[in-house]
């Protein structure tokens, strides 16, 4: 309640579907029933905005909205060294500082993380979801902590709104189909409804989880910046090659 103002929250299952649309037929004949019990009721909008889509929210935050995920893995001591040339403690030291102390003072909405939104975004796009719905579906809080005596790297991410459908939309694009059925998640599940849309969530959240531990690796090991200029900086000579082909 909001003085005059009743905002409602649906909460609906839609299946395999991300379900917006299916959400907004139902929503619309329940207002339809309910001003027929309340005539003198005024509908202003079918979204009064805390459902909330496209925004970051604190309300997607706590009650979750599409999926809910955790996702989690140990990464042994030698791989931390041999692989991630860093080590355990210095990767926990700086999730704290990086990833939740600087996150508070930035005054971050579920922003508790090094960069979920470039995995989700990638995702979306690849297997045909909403992009727009990269705000809510990044909220993601990453989590780190020395396990086995100190030894081993304990890894986690939260993420309680990933929003993906395997059917409807621009899942049914040729390459963005190609990549779902590539997943193993194209389509309906008739067996077990929503099975597809849920295992594509968890897809999206271990790709994030193994781009956090990339990132946050390369930033202990101060190579964030030199893999940059060497594997995101053509050799060429632009200059020269704009020159030749003209």
């Amino acid at each position: 309640m909001a003085g005059r103002n009743l905002y409602m929250r649906f909460s609906c299952s839609t299946g395999d579907a991300m379900g917006m649309n299916m959400i907004s037929k139902g929503v619309q004949n329940v207002l339809d029933y309910l001003q027929d019990d309340f005539p003198d009721m005024d509908v202003i909008s079918i979204s009064g905005n805390f459902c909330s889509d496209k925004k970051p929210a604190a309300v997607n935050w706590i009650e979750g909205r599409g999926k809910s995920v955790v996702c989690e893995a140990v990464i042994k001591e030698e791989i931390v060294k041999k692989v991630l040339k860093t080590n355990v403690q210095s990767l926990v030291e700086l999730n704290v500082i990086k990833n939740l102390a600087g996150s508070a003072v930035a005054g971050a909405l579920g922003g508790f993380n090094a960069h979920a939104s470039n995995i989700v975004t990638a995702i979306f796009i690849a297997t045909g979801q909403d992009p727009a719905q990269n705000v809510e579906s990044s909220q993601c809080i990453t989590m780190l902590e020395a396990v086995n005596d100190g030894k081993d790297l304990h890894i986690s991410v939260t993420m309680p709104s990933i929003e993906v459908g395997t059917v409807g939309g621009g899942t049914q694009l040729a390459s963005q189909s190609a990549c779902l059925d590539l997943l193993g998640v194209k389509g309906a599940n008739r067996e077990s409804p929503g099975s597809n849309a849920r295992l594509l969530a968890t897809v999206v959240a271990g790709g994030v989880l193994a781009g956090e531990l990339s990132l946050l690796s390369a930033l202990a090991a101060g190579q964030l910046v030199k893999s940059h200029m060497k594997y995101n900086r053509s050799s060429r000579d632009m200059s020269k090659a704009a020159s030749l082909s003209s």
